[in-house]
């Protein structure tokens, strides 16, 4: 075994569950996480020698294979009259408000999630997401802008309408347009 080959073992021994926390948060499925990550680390490993950062070249590579993915197996929204039937589970506040946010990251486009993932959820600053995804500075902060409105609205809490309270009716006997005065007796 070639020294690259025990060092590209080991980088991946040290960093596979960081690659596979990003793949989940770009993917939002386990299987489709591990895929990914496979994907990645299979088409860095012929490049091992000449990579500089890893870890920043598997998120690159990691983004590029999950958005060409995507566009490949682009679902088509249908709109129906009724819900699709789902089965219910007994589920905790906190899976239930996961799941939330994994519905809502899916519906942004790849290449805004992959600035929501590197910059809030891997912690890059601005500057190292703009390198890593081939953009300007002020992209990433108009997309991260977007892409948190989205999400705002994706994830806040439905209120009911106001309801209509009814004008209360008057039983006063005075005739319209004049002022009755109360608590003066005539």
């Amino acid at each position: 075994m070639a020294v690259d080959d025990e060092h590209f073992r080991e980088f991946v021994e040290a960093r596979y569950m960081d690659l596979l926390r990003v793949a989940y948060h770009l993917t939002g499925s386990t299987q489709d996480a591990e895929d990914l990550v496979q994907a990645a680390l299979v088409k860095v490993m012929r490049r091992w020698r000449r990579v500089d950062d890893p870890m920043a070249y598997l998120r690159r590579v990691m983004i590029n294979q999950h958005i060409s993915m995507w566009r490949r197996h682009r679902m088509h929204e249908v709109v129906t009259a009724f819900f699709p039937e789902r089965p219910t589970r007994d589920m905790t506040e906190t899976v239930t408000e996961r799941r939330a946010l994994y519905e809502a990251m899916r519906a942004l486009t790849p290449r805004t999630r992959a600035v929501i993932v590197l910059r809030y959820v891997v912690d890059l600053p601005e500057a190292e997401v703009a390198a890593a995804l081939g953009c300007s500075v002020g992209s990433v902060k108009s997309r991260a802008s977007r892409g948190l409105a989205r999400l705002r609205l994706a994830l806040a809490p439905e209120t009911p309408p106001p309801t209509a309270t009814p004008t209360p009716v008057s039983t006063d006997p005075a005739p319209t347009g004049t002022t009755r005065m109360t608590g003066v007796t005539p």
